[in-house]
């Protein structure tokens, strides 16, 4: 199978510019905009998307369609692709590429497949194309070959089996880490900041992890404005941490410094709008405005 024609919902953060990638390679990206946000039409036309009036007529253009969005999303986007997969009688090709648990996926993957199509269970690692090295994509399901066209075009395809919900096990148990560490820094230094001892601790880390602290500063830049969507992905990894029979507590725990973030008028920057120039001793006083958290 050939891939011209990809169809990326949504165009956000990462997909509009995994949209421009493709693009630049030659492939004709489009979307569907209707209901959308100014600022993801804006994003739209900066990754040179073509916009189409309605999902079916996204469908039966595509040859792939590509599921990029918050995880809290990605069930409802599945089930309503499915229902223009079956009006028009398409077969494209559906890649669900957000951070859901495996059981998540095999779900919709089961509404796909209903519909007549075939499914490919993703998981996005990494930046979106342009930061850095590309973003691999982890694929996996019966279909997930069919994606390895689009290696090297921005992004990286890694196939990692024909069983659907490897590739978003293992996009949970990555973010997991990343995600969840955050968490926990974010916890640290807000405790300090409660009980008055974040100088103290910002000496001693820059004594003696120096390169740590300046990794959690960097990092809780642009927390608060992902904290909304980092909660659906901490509640899709406690559930499979849980369905592994790991406990599910440390991302639970997550989900609370997460809302905390929310709570923050911090939470209302976007990529575009977040202060540079603020410390993370500046944050976590803010942070620390709005607690008790929630037990």
């Amino acid at each position: 199978m050939t891939i011209e024609t990809v169809a990326i919902l949504s165009p956000g953060d990462m997909g509009h510019a995994v949209g421009r990638a493709l693009g630049e390679h030659g492939l004709d990206v489009i979307t569907c905009l209707k209901g959308r946000s100014e600022r993801t039409r804006t994003l739209a036309r900066q990754g040179n998307f073509r916009d189409v009036p309605s999902l079916e007529e996204m469908v039966s253009q595509a040859d792939l369609v590509m599921s990029i969005l918050v995880p809290a999303q990605a069930s409802g986007l599945a089930r309503q692709v499915a229902e223009a997969l079956k009006s028009t009688d398409a077969d494209t090709l559906f890649a669900d590429c957000n951070a859901v648990s495996p059981d998540t996926t095999r779900r919709a993957g089961e509404e796909i497949a209903r519909a007549g199509a075939d499914y490919i269970d993703g998981g996005i690692i990494g930046p979106p194309p342009g930061e850095g090295a590309p973003p691999r994509f982890y694929v996996s399901g019966p279909g997930a070959g069919l994606m390895s066209g689009l290696d090297g075009m921005g992004i990286t395809v890694r196939p990692i089996g024909d069983e659907i919900g490897r590739a978003s096990g293992i996009k949970m148990c990555y973010a997991s880490m990343t995600k969840g560490t955050l968490a926990l820094q974010t916890a640290v230094f807000t405790t300090a900041e409660a009980l008055g001892l974040t100088a103290v601790l910002r000496a001693e880390l820059m004594e003696s992890r120096e390169a740590l602290y300046n990794q959690i500063e960097t990092g809780t830049r642009r927390l608060p404005s992902v904290s909304a969507r980092f909660i659906g992905e901490m509640e899709e990894i406690a559930a499979t941490y849980a369905a592994a029979g790991v406990t599910p507590k440390f991302h639970q725990g997550a989900i609370d410094v997460y809302r905390l973030l929310v709570s923050t008028p911090l939470a209302e920057e976007t990529s575009e709008t977040i202060d540079q120039n603020r410390t993370l001793e500046e944050a976590v006083k803010i942070f620390a405005r709005h607690l008790p958290m929630k037990e």
